[in-house]
């Protein structure tokens, strides 16, 4: 048992490190946590998303996909239009007040579209195949038979993450009650999705 805690400990660490950030799945989680909408079914997608690419990242799938410059371009194609698209959305309900939906009212959406959005935001960023597949897999890879002991900890990462970042945005509610703070955020995240689909796409 003392043995697996050394690969779980750095599995959690390199894991965190890497999913702490600004990108476009963890902004969707924050929104949804904001507005109290299909939280706990967006958050089980983004752990279940992770328990399969981590999976298959350990167990040496990342070794495969670099070999495959296809697969990469047409993942890198998908994902950067899909964050184009989401950027301009979002852009569009900055510029529009009346748009704007205090945290816990109003019109929220399906909670299929929320579903499918979420598995949009995983599964067409090319980031996530990056931080998962090939960085976590590469990795684990050094940890030799004790790689999964690395991936269980990963896992146990991102379980944490997405649990805290879903259900724990409801604190900001207060702050969020105000339209003008929905702006800001949809701002913020129009900024983003648009340089992050730009970029993407510009590196073809």
């Amino acid at each position: 048992m003392a043995n697996s805690l050394l690969p779980m400990s750095a599995g959690f660490a390199t894991c965190m490190s890497l999913i702490v950030s600004i990108g476009a799945q963890n902004a969707f989680v924050l929104r949804q946590g904001l507005r109290r909408h299909a939280v706990l079914l967006v958050v089980a997608i983004c752990i279940a998303s992770d328990v399969a690419l981590i999976a298959l990242g350990v167990g040496g799938f990342g070794t495969l996909v670099t070999r495959s410059p296809l697969l990469l371009t047409l993942c890198t194609v998908a994902g950067g239009c899909f964050l184009l698209a989401y950027g301009f959305l979002a852009a569009r309900r900055a510029l529009r007040p009346s748009a704007a939906l205090d945290a816990g009212t109003g019109e929220t959406g399906s909670r299929r579209r929320a579903a499918l959005t979420c598995l949009a935001m995983t599964w067409l960023n090319p980031q996530t195949y990056l931080e998962t597949i090939l960085l976590i897999g590469s990795v684990a890879a050094g940890y030799g038979a004790m790689r999964w002991e690395f991936g269980a900890g990963a896992l146990a990462a991102s379980c944490v993450w997405f649990v805290a970042l879903g259900f724990g945005a409801r604190l900001l509610t207060g702050f969020f009650a105000r339209p003008s703070s929905w702006r800001v955020l949809d701002g913020a995240i129009a900024v983003m999705m648009v340089s992050l689909g730009t970029s993407l796409l510009a590196g073809l």
